[in-house]
């Protein structure tokens, strides 16, 4: 099924001939109008009338996201505030929030991409779509709610939290779309196990992102909540949700080419790496109004292929994200990604599918823990079989990270539960 089969399965010589027309045209409005781009274009020696080819796009420097927080709120803009409809923020955590603005043409296209990714996994009509994502200022929940009520789909606004409700109005309201985390996913299901509505419960898709989820959660999910679990990938700083998806295949996520440019770099020399090969993925996008962003450096490591997909779509596809460059653990020497430590536990049938990871500093020498919850809490009674188990975690957690870490093992439920992103990732180094 497609939801604009004209542009998703357009030929790739076309494609690139409006990505080109559409890059001149971004490249010049930011030129114009915003201080930031003038000035990363003067410094690097460029004009956007030199941009003649996509080849071209090498030339422009990248965006981070320190220029976000650095031209807060609203200097990123290049529309005026009085064509500006909708504000977006991050959650500022760790700094000022990056702020994102949109016109309703931006609004338009934001729902329109979202369309295309939940149609190519199967959303219908017919269907009954909880949004379990928070609402507010994350790009997640209203990305995914008005994409669902543009295919006409039923939505209930849930919003994340209350899970015992949650589950209790999935089976109420016959619920057969989940808008959520992969993590607050397994949550709903773990209640829904255990209040025993899980036999009553219709759910046939869930529609997950806002952080990455390995093939052994996604199996987690499918098994507690019987669904057809599938990957969608945005951010707020480009548009939010919506940028790429999965399809009905599962064999890569499928790029909104016509409104975002790809490409994969080396994130160490910022290097344009051929396809195949595996760095950080840079976006530019192509048809924001309010806000183009011109290659953006995401952190996020992936891989892309341009073969034609079974689907009959020809757009790029992206990998599975590997996990961020700025999540990585560099513990004595080698590179941690939390994904590599959740593959480990989420192929071990004695614990549960929560864990978190701490890395520390004690006599000059980084050392990491790997915390896992026990399923069955009488495993604590027997030293023998915690010893037997702890040891097999640490040996698988060997040969996949090449490294030797601490693995302790909890009570069952004494794990904090995620409503959101989940937290894996405690680095006390940094204190």
């Amino acid at each position: 099924m497609f939801f604009d089969k004209k542009a998703e399965t357009m030929p790739r010589g076309e494609l690139e001939e409006l990505q080109l027309r559409r890059l001149r045209e971004n490249a010049a409005a930011c030129y114009e109008k915003s201080r930031l781009y003038r000035k990363k274009f003067d410094d690097a020696g460029i004009t956007p009338d030199k941009i003649t080819s996509l080849s071209d796009l090498r030339h422009i420097p990248f965006t981070v996201k320190d220029d976000f927080r650095d031209n807060y709120p609203f200097d990123m803009f290049v529309a005026p505030m009085g064509k500006i409809c909708r504000l977006h923020a991050s959650s500022g955590t760790t700094g000022k929030p990056t702020v994102v603005g949109y016109t309703k043409k931006d609004l338009d296209v934001w729902s329109d991409c979202v369309a295309r990714l939940i149609v190519a996994v199967g959303a219908r009509e017919e269907d009954i779509a909880q949004v379990a994502f928070g609402y507010g200022l994350f790009t997640g929940a209203l990305g995914l709610h008005y994409a669902l009520e543009k295919i006409g789909a039923a939505v209930i606004p849930m919003s994340s939290g209350n899970t015992e409700k949650q589950v209790m109005l999935m089976r109420d309201f016959g619920t057969t779309v989940l808008v959520s985390t992969p993590s607050y996913a397994l949550h709903i299901g773990e209640v829904a196990g255990e209040t025993g509505v899980s036999k009553d419960l219709k759910l046939r898709l869930g529609l997950f992102g806002s952080e990455s989820c390995t093939v052994e959660m996604r199996e987690q999910i499918e098994k507690s909540l019987d669904l057809f679990a599938t990957d969608n990938y945005g951010m707020s700083e480009v548009m939010g949700p919506g940028v790429s998806g999965e399809c009905e295949f599962r064999c890569g996520l499928h790029f909104n080419e016509d409104h975002f440019i790809p490409e994969i770099i080396d994130p160490a020399t910022g290097e344009i790496l051929p396809e195949g090969k595996t760095g950080e993925l840079v976006i530019t996008t192509l048809s924001k109004e309010a806000q183009p962003v011109l290659r953006y450096r995401t952190r996020d490591i992936t891989s892309l292929t341009y073969e034609k997909c079974e689907c009959g779509r020809t757009h790029a596809r992206m990998e599975k994200t590997a996990g961020r460059t700025d999540d990585m653990l560099k513990i004595r020497g080698v590179n941690v990604f939390p994904t590599q430590v959740e593959s480990v536990i989420m192929a071990i049938n004695e614990v549960a599918p929560y864990y978190v990871i701490i890395a520390e500093r004690e006599n000059n020498r980084d050392t990491l823990e790997v915390k896992v919850e026990l399923t069955d809490g009488s495993l604590l009674d027997s030293y023998a079989r915690l010893e037997g188990l702890r040891d097999k975690i640490r040996h698988e957690l060997r040969v996949t990270l090449g490294l030797d870490i601490k693995v302790s093992l909890v009570e069952p439920k004494s794990l904090e539960r995620s409503l959101g992103k989940a937290k894996r990732v405690f680095d006390n180094r940094k204190k």
